[in-house]
């Protein structure tokens, strides 16, 4: 099988997860764009360990798994170009506007609380303004509600950076695919 260009945006929460498991297969080339750093209270819900404080998240993914790292933000639909599949993993409403209109392949995964979701490019387009509506900021894929103690961890981005790794294998193995997929947890 040939290596699928697989492009990654957001090495947080899922994309953490996700970049494991995409990278154990062997069969994409991954990059991934992420300009954040490692902070103390990502160690309780993000793959990362203490010896990634201070790291930007995507150079401590690059030092244990074979991906390209950009420590920058997507904003333009001219930077998803050139992947067979892009995968937004941030918590952000931009980008997921940005690559809903572009005309490149796309999986969206989001997780918040104990809830999370999967949509996909083959999702109706009517619906786009509906996934991509709703407050602009930041916001942790832990929920409003987390006081930021490990005893509240949810544990939802890691299923869904799983059903999204499935996803992108049934995918690009020509399987059937949902085109959207919610979990409440």
């Amino acid at each position: 099988m040939k290596k699928r260009n697989v492009m990654i945006i957001g090495a947080g929460g899922i994309g953490s997860f996700l970049i494991p498991l995409l990278d154990k297969v062997g069969i994409y080339n991954i990059t991934v764009y992420d300009p954040d750093i490692v902070e103390e209270k990502n160690l309780t819900y993000q793959n990362f360990t203490k010896v990634d404080l201070e790291k930007r998240k995507v150079d401590a993914m690059s030092e244990r798994y074979d991906i390209d790292a950009n420590p920058y933000m997507v904003l333009t639909a001219g930077q998803l170009k050139g992947y067979d599949l892009v995968v937004c993993c941030a918590d952000n409403l931009d980008i997921r506007r940005t690559m809903y209109n572009s005309d490149v392949k796309w999986l969206d995964l989001r997780a918040q609380a104990r809830n999370a979701a999967m949509i996909s490019h083959l999702e109706d387009p009517k619906l786009y303004t509906v996934f991509t509506s709703g407050p602009d900021g930041s916001f942790s894929c832990q929920g409003d509600s987390w006081e930021g103690k490990p005893e509240g961890v949810n544990f939802m981005q890691v299923v869904i950076a799983g059903y999204g790794a499935q996803w992108i294998q049934r995918f690009f193995t020509g399987d059937h695919v949902e085109k959207h997929f919610k979990i409440n947890g």
